[in-house]
């Protein structure tokens, strides 16, 4: 008997994945005319990495997806690693035709890493849609940056309206990241390199308001495993307030993390590949994360990036449960919550000093300790204290991830698991809690 596209076993169920083979980093997250734009590394040919190509996938509501025809394909100047995208709104490319803005794909092509490039070396490109990103054009002048140091690459481009030009950040070298501006697209200048230690790869730049301050604005710099740096840009040069970057994921999966552009709403929506989940027998390998929006906060030990699940999440709930006062006062007492295998868990903890809880989910644990401030998950650990004497818990489970955001995503972890079909769903246990409130959601999926 064959199993039904997108529901195999170990297929995630509200997380993207490759309709088959591999895929890796987010690329061009943008938004325009209706239709978010998911474009991924991808190897068309088999599941392991390999000939980088831009995978395509469209969705109206960020959730579900429906993948297309590959966007960018391997070509003289290399394989197609990992970049970023932007509507052209004032035509500064002189690409457009017609009303219909112009979407840019700003891309690394990896020279040598194919035999087709043999002796090129990383450069930057960009491809030009002008029918709304149905199809795309390469620049017949790429690429539109030489090569800068080494295997320099991962553009991300941004629009920045003072000082009315283009803005990119390019990973250089080891833990070295640069700022480069651009009138057109196609001609950058270096303006600055940006030193941050435990970090490479992919990085992003973009603005955001401070959290009840919208007048206070900041700019944010974050590299592939997530970390950041928050300070100050004028066009010209980014300050960052502290030199070491700051954590917000301690999860075992982030990677590529990728923020979308031109949202509609304003917002700030994230994106990363869970890199290096297993998926035995399965017609695909790897997956996204589920998109999360990001905000920026003021502590007392200074501003913090904020990540939660985007509030369209609220749309895949099929069957909700709520429990209030619930006592948790001996571990050999369990409550099941559900026996689904998809779920959106929220709680929030009344906690004493002693107070211990761990979750069952799907045959994994989450556990915590008040005395010791520790929640672990999946092998990681993070130190959460209780706010007011609460801690307050969102958990996304599918069936190949689990991801965690604590306290209204002052920390997340994302990691993956593959659940145990013979323990599906979600059990509660141990002692000096109230859970003042809980509820348990099960999950539709995005491929029916």
């Amino acid at each position: 008997m064959t199993t039904m596209p997108y529901h195999e076993r170990y297929r995630s169920q509200y997380h993207f994945t490759a309709r088959q083979n591999w895929l890796n980093d987010p690329n061009g997250l943008v938004y325009y005319e209706g239709t978010y734009h998911l474009f991924f590394q991808h190897n068309p040919q088999g599941t392991e990495w390999g000939n980088m190509t831009w995978g395509h996938a469209v969705s109206s509501d960020l959730l579900r997806w429906r993948q297309v025809h590959d966007a960018l394909l391997p070509d003289a100047l290399g394989t197609m690693f990992s970049g970023s995208a932007v509507v052209d709104w004032n035509n500064t490319a002189g690409f457009q035709q017609r009303d219909m803005k112009t979407i840019v794909l700003i891309y690394t092509a990896a020279g040598g890493s194919s035999e087709e490039s043999k002796g090129q070396r990383f450069t930057q490109c960009i491809a030009c849609s002008t029918d709304g990103g149905k199809s795309f054009t390469k620049y017949a002048h790429n690429p539109i940056l030489g090569n800068v140091i080494h295997d320099n690459r991962d553009p991300k481009a941004i629009w920045h309206a003072p000082t009315r030009r283009w803005i990119m950040a390019l990973y250089l070298d080891q833990d070295v990241f640069g700022l480069f501006a651009s009138p057109d697209l196609k001609a950058w200048a270096r303006l600055q390199d940006i030193e941050m230690p435990g970090c490479s790869e992919c990085p992003d730049f973009f603005e955001m308001p401070v959290e009840g301050m919208p007048a206070e604005r900041r700019w944010v710099y974050t590299a592939s495993n997530g970390r950041y740096l928050v300070g100050a840009f004028d066009g010209y040069r980014f300050a960052p307030e502290f030199s070491a970057p700051r954590v917000v994921d301690y999860g075992a999966n982030i990677y590529a993390v990728q923020t979308y552009s031109d949202m509609p709403d304003g917002r700030r929506v994230q994106m990363a590949w869970m890199a290096g989940g297993i998926y035995p027998g399965m017609p695909f390998n790897q997956q996204m994360s589920f998109p999360c929006e990001l905000r920026l906060a003021r502590f007392e030990k200074g501003l913090r990036l904020l990540r939660t699940p985007v509030a369209e999440a609220a749309s895949l709930h099929a069957r909700t449960t709520n429990r209030a006062d619930l006592k948790l006062d001996s571990s050999a007492s369990v409550h099941e919550l559900s026996w689904f295998d998809l779920l959106d868990i929220e709680m929030d903890a009344a906690l004493d000093r002693n107070s211990e809880f761990t979750l069952r989910l799907s045959g994994e644990k989450l556990t915590y300790s008040a005395a010791t401030g520790q929640l672990s998950c999946l092998g990681r650990t993070a130190i959460v204290a209780p706010q007011d004497g609460r801690i307050r818990l969102r958990i996304l489970l599918d069936r190949t991830s689990i991801e965690l955001f604590v306290n209204d995503g002052e920390i997340s972890m994302t990691s993956c698991s593959l659940a145990d079909t013979a323990k599906a769903g979600a059990a509660i246990y141990g002692h000096d809690v109230l859970m003042k409130s809980l509820r348990v959601s099960e999950m539709q999926s995005i491929w029916d």
